[in-house]
């Protein structure tokens, strides 16, 4: 039996696991879809002060307080950060981690960094309409989601703490110290700004390189691949 640990990206929450976590405990594993703070059922408790600190230490106690070992670790999209100063932490904790379609962030690098300018300016822009706080969610055709799902996605999605944007990550270098390390790159949509962490990881000896053929959100997209990427990366 494997503990699972899947942590969602911007504008999302724990809802969007739903399908892959059926899948996985079909074989008794155990599966944890926490919602970051202010995001989505957590959305009430949105504020100025959440940032990507709050989130990592989100995950941290949910790992603690479970207590959490040998835990596969997945974090899609913007939770690439999140879970990369997790492991950061508690390396000990972590047997296996999982970037889906993720960013892969240095120490010192925060989502605005990494992202191009033209992404830069639409999350200013769009913070204004929530003071500051918080940025709107991106449609999900842009992510080329399946028609089918798109939009209940919109439906579901909520504006992302715009701190959490901002706040470099600090690393020590702990999370590299993995044993097993999984980048997967969702190959549908475009332009994605993860393919170039693919690129430079797949001539990595330390690192596994998987492409799946998705949109952004692969977890709704191919639930079944998803979970059965998961399980391979379980396999330490």
């Amino acid at each position: 039996m494997s503990n699972f640990v899947l942590v969602h990206g911007g504008w999302r929450g724990g809802w969007i696991w739903k399908r892959v976590a059926q899948q996985l405990r079909k074989e008794g594993d155990e599966v944890y879809t926490p919602t970051l703070t202010g995001l989505a059922d957590r959305n009430h408790l949105l504020h100025a002060d959440i940032n990507l600190s709050t989130h990592i230490q989100d995950i941290v106690n949910l790992i603690k307080f479970e207590e959490l070992n040998d835990v596969v670790l997945c974090g899609h999209s913007y939770a690439g950060v999140v879970i990369s100063g997790v492991a950061d932490q508690i390396s000990e904790r972590i047997s296996s981690l999982v970037y889906l379609d993720a960013w892969f962030p240095k120490s010192g690098d925060s989502i605005m960094t990494l992202s191009p300018e033209m992404y830069q300016l639409m999350h200013i822009k769009g913070a204004g309409q929530y003071g500051g706080r918080a940025c709107p969610p991106i449609p999900a055709e842009v992510f080329n989601v399946n028609e089918q799902d798109r939009a209940w996605v919109d439906s579901m999605g909520t504006p992302h703490p715009f701190a959490t944007m901002i706040e470099a990550v600090q690393l020590q270098g702990n999370h590299l110290k993995v044993k097993k390390k999984t980048f997967v790159l969702a190959s549908a949509w475009g332009p994605s700004p993860f393919k170039w962490f693919y690129e430079h990881l797949r001539e990595d000896p330390t690192w596994i390189t998987r492409t799946i053929n998705s949109g952004h959100d692969a977890m709704l997209d191919k639930p079944e691949e998803v979970a059965s990427l998961l399980r391979e990366a379980a396999l330490v």
